[in-house]
């Protein structure tokens, strides 16, 4: 076998480093604050996986803010486990100001949540596996609370833009999100009505200890860009 001269071996040495190192810095939660993600067209492709150590949980409250002018069945948080597709869902419906939240694949509808198009809006949903209740709050207002499914959720593979109908796959253009998410936290018990209400109103409140948008560790597939939320003017 041929020997490398010094300045190629010195080179080739770099590259491996290189990659070695680039799992490890893909890896590495980002401060998204003053961030969101754009996701700027309809696919069955465009993605963001969001990763947590936490293997199993009991409860759950999931929150983030979005906007979008569709009018169609779309997405705005998908959870799958291996044997449950629809582990814990948030999803809009085409009926007109109508939210499901799925709970180990069992839907509640939750509707009249004002959910204008073109409008930025907080949406968060909590469970409780001893209770089984589901609640829904949609810019602050909560909803009355529905009985869903009552045992822990394990595994879990997080997505945003795309609906699971498969473990970490399975993508439907047609239920797709379009348009921008950011603010994206989950925590693994159920927030007080004041904790909720201080997500929507302010940024002072405590970041999610499951998934926390100032320290999220994510992959983007596809077209989804990564963009500032304020413009400033000079």
């Amino acid at each position: 076998m041929p020997q490398l001269p010094h300045s190629g071996l010195k080179m080739a040495r770099l590259l491996l480093l290189m990659v070695v190192m680039l799992p490890a810095c893909a890896a590495t939660p980002q401060d998204l604050s003053g961030k969101m993600f754009t996701i700027p067209q309809e696919t069955n492709t465009a993605h963001v996986r969001l990763n947590t150590s936490l293997q199993s949980f009991s409860a759950a409250t999931v929150c983030l803010r979005s906007v979008t002018d569709l009018d169609r069945n779309h997405i705005l948080f998908s959870l799958a486990t291996p044997s449950l597709a629809n582990a814990f869902l948030i999803f809009k419906t085409a009926t007109r100001d109508g939210i499901e939240v799925y709970v180990q694949d069992k839907a509640v509808t939750f509707g009249n949540q004002k959910y204008e198009l073109n409008e930025w809006h907080s949406i968060c949903s909590t469970w409780d596996a001893e209770s089984g209740l589901v609640q829904l709050w949609v810019d602050g207002k909560a909803s009355i609370k529905k009985f869903t499914s009552g045992s822990a959720i394990k595994s879990p593979i997080v997505i945003l833009g795309q609906e699971q109908d498969s473990y970490g796959g399975g993508f439907d253009m047609s239920q797709s999100f379009v348009g921008a998410i950011h603010d994206v936290h989950m925590w693994n018990y159920v927030l007080s009505p004041c904790e909720i209400q201080r997500y929507t109103e302010t940024s002072n409140f405590t970041p999610g200890n499951v998934l926390n948008w100032r320290a999220l560790d994510f992959q983007i597939t596809g077209r989804v860009l990564v963009e500032d939320r304020f413009i400033t003017c000079n």
